[in-house]
């Protein structure tokens, strides 16, 4: 399985190992996300910075809806199917977001393909940015909820406002 892993706190009076261990990640600003496999030095690099972020397995639906909504490829354009099948063994959107999810692939080894995704802050907000998620915060691992949390930071937010008015 692949960890999504988001950015909740900010860099104010951030200790230079931990700034370091973030940038590392390719998590510079807060409601930054990056999917990253599991192997032992991305957990190490996660325990050192549990206390900035929350991080747990992506399922595929979420992984593809990720890719569709917050993709972007160098230069700032939404990723496309062409692009899926010119850059990668894959002939659609859901079938890298299913090799990404089960660790077939790493975002990171896709040329073109930004490993990043910028998301909204959560509809209704963190519960606490200060605790842990075992202990009612929003901090450290959270295991296959961090699906939820995703689907609330995901949101295309432009287009239910258009549809309200």
């Amino acid at each position: 399985m692949a960890y999504a892993v988001v950015r909740i706190r900010g860099s104010v009076n951030l200790k230079t190992p931990i700034k370091d261990t973030l940038r590392m990640l390719g998590l510079t600003r807060t409601n930054h996300c990056v999917v990253i496999p599991e192997t032992e030095s991305y957990k190490g690099m996660l325990q050192k910075v549990k206390d900035y972020v929350t991080w747990g397995e992506i399922d595929e639906a979420v992984m593809a809806r990720l890719l569709y909504l917050r993709g972007k490829v160098v230069g700032g354009e939404p990723i496309s199917e062409a692009f899926v099948r010119e850059k990668t063994d894959y002939d659609s959107i859901e079938e890298l977001a299913k090799a990404i999810a089960t660790d077939a692939v790493s975002i990171n080894r896709i040329e073109g393909l930004k490993p990043v995704f910028r998301l909204h802050p959560p509809i209704g907000g963190y519960r606490t940015i200060k605790r842990a998620y075992k202990v009612g915060g929003s901090l450290g691992y959270r295991g296959k909820d961090i699906n939820s949390l995703l689907e609330k930071m995901i949101e295309d937010r432009g287009h239910e406002d258009v549809k309200k008015e």
